[in-house]
């Protein structure tokens, strides 16, 4: 008897249904075909286990598995659950009338437990998209498809009750998400704020023009300055996810498989912090099996890099293409996926190896040209896609025992809310471009026009502080979104002067 159960594969983030055709006749074998990696062809001791723990039985003829596309390769142990009602069904052990409205995915134990999987969000979408009614997944993972509107979603722990389920004797209620609850309420909820953070007010001004603008900005002072601090507030500021990158994010997450159990949908931006020893592959993505990697992590949100010149240079210079595309592709032979990777890149470092170049009380015990051979550890063309560049001092005491109550994130959240909205009616018939971080040269010629006095501030800048020509666009990009916050049309002179000052490391002689 011919039977035919759904699953789905994926593909980068995007899923594509697989027919599962079990077939059985007469014969002794067993055989699974369609492409299958060795965690699907291993299916069958697990099935066989579960089935005969749960009063099964594998059957003693001929089995034959078809997944179809075949040309698609299929991979993990999500098959387990359809494969083993496709056998049950193909050899009448239960007897289900309208298994085609069901997709079904799920892990099994050797005793029928039903062990959650990754990438059930991008599944569920492309289920309800392709027509199907119902779903089948495990518990811990029932949350996160509800979120799916049109879309029946059924949570099991175990395959008997999967079984029972479908033969009518066992009723399931189906997982609801109430989207408001789940989204809504919860996209501003941070553990940390802006007003923890004493004294450094040209900084935090210099993170809110970053988050406005959506330009990558890196940090250089000493140690205890407060750099990571302030870079981990940052996420607390940018505007609320929309519910369609909530989506985008989670469905990253979910094929990389950081969902936490029982969670529904990623309500606030991405922070990520790799260590300076991760590998290219790990930063980017890819692999034998290609995963995200944490720029894609990092999507919608904050790619924070403490120590940049730690960093491998291999490891930097592969962000170079993400950060102008703001997506990955990752080649194979056979294959090639895409990743979204529009994320915010913040960096800090030290000035020098010992961390005190330019500190107002602690002398700098690095010889000359160290300091030089410190910075060129980041290259040039890396540099040149960081807009700000800020040198942060150490908090006097004074400043840290302090009472004085100060802004908190909610406050700035909202100007740099604002500065978006105007950056989106700015660009709305410019395709992927959403934030002044992202103008190509055109779009600069026609939003960052300067007056007379604004060029001869620029020029006399450029040549007195020894500015370079790279230095010349960044400087546009973010005069205009200090624009954007003062809610000003035009580019004025304090705008210009303000941008000025945020390119610390492209003066001539910043490091002897």
């Amino acid at each position: 008897m011919l039977v035919k159960t759904f699953g789905s594969a994926i593909s980068g983030i995007k899923a594509t249904v697989i027919t599962i055709e079990v077939d059985v006749s007469q014969g002794i074998n067993f055989c699974i075909v369609g492409l299958p990696d060795s965690a699907v062809k291993e299916s069958q001791q697990r099935i066989d286990s579960a089935l005969r723990t749960n009063q099964f039985k594998m059957p003693g003829r001929k089995v034959t598995i078809n997944m179809a596309p075949a040309d698609i390769r299929k991979e993990g142990s999500a098959y387990d659950l359809p494969i083993a009602v496709g056998i049950l069904a193909a050899s009448e052990q239960i007897v289900v009338e309208d298994l085609e409205r069901f997709m079904i995915m799920g892990e099994l134990g050797l005793d029928g437990t039903v062990h959650p999987v990754k990438g059930i969000l991008p599944i569920a979408i492309n289920a309800q998209r392709e027509g199907f009614k119902c779903m089948i997944v495990p518990t811990a993972n029932a949350r996160e498809a509800a979120v799916v509107e049109g879309l029946e979603v059924y949570g099991v722990q175990h395959l008997k009750e999967v079984t029972d389920f479908l033969t009518g004797t066992r009723p399931i209620e189906p997982v609801k998400v109430d989207i408001d609850n789940e989204f809504y309420r919860q996209t501003c909820n941070y553990e940390v704020d802006f007003s923890d953070v004493k004294g450094q007010e040209n900084v935090k001004r210099a993170l809110e023009v970053a988050a406005a603008g959506g330009h990558n900005i890196i940090l250089i002072g000493p140690p205890g300055a407060g750099k990571t601090m302030l870079a981990k507030r940052i996420p607390t500021i940018l505007p609320p996810l929309t519910l369609e990158e909530s989506l985008e994010t989670t469905k990253i997450h979910s094929v990389a498989g950081k969902i936490g159990q029982n969670t529904s949908l990623i309500t606030i931006r991405p922070f990520r912090s790799p260590h300076h020893t991760i590998s290219d592959v790990a930063l980017v993505g890819g692999g034998t099996f290609p995963q995200p990697g944490e720029i894609s992590l990092a999507h919608n949100g904050v790619l924070f890099l403490d120590e940049l010149p730690e960093f491998k240079r291999t490891v930097l210079e592969v962000m170079r293409q993400p950060l102008e595309d703001r997506i990955v592709s990752v080649s194979r032979a056979k294959f090639s996926v895409e990743y979204p990777a529009s994320f915010m890149l913040v960096a800090s470092m030290n000035p020098c190896p010992c961390g005190y170049y330019n500190h107002p009380e602690k002398e700098c015990l690095c010889s000359p040209g160290i300091v030089q051979k410190y910075l060129n550890r980041i290259s040039g063309p890396l540099l040149d896609r960081i807009d700000i560049h800020l040198e942060v001092v150490p908090v006097p005491f004074s400043k840290l025992s302090e009472n004085l109550s100060t802004e908190t994130s909610a406050s700035i959240r909202q100007r740099v809310t604002e500065a978006r909205k105007i950056q989106d009616n700015r660009f709305k018939d410019q395709k992927g471009i959403h934030c002044n971080a992202q103008m190509n040269s055109k779009l600069l010629r026609k939003y960052c026009v300067l007056d007379q006095t604004c060029q001869q501030m620029l020029k006399n800048a450029m040549e007195k502080l020894g500015l370079s020509a790279r230095a010349y666009d960044r400087i546009l990009k973010v005069s205009r979104t200090i624009a954007d916050l003062d809610r000003s049309e035009v580019i004025k002179p304090a705008h210009l002067a303000e941008a000025i000052q945020y390119r610390s490391l492209d003066r001539e002689g910043w490091a002897g």
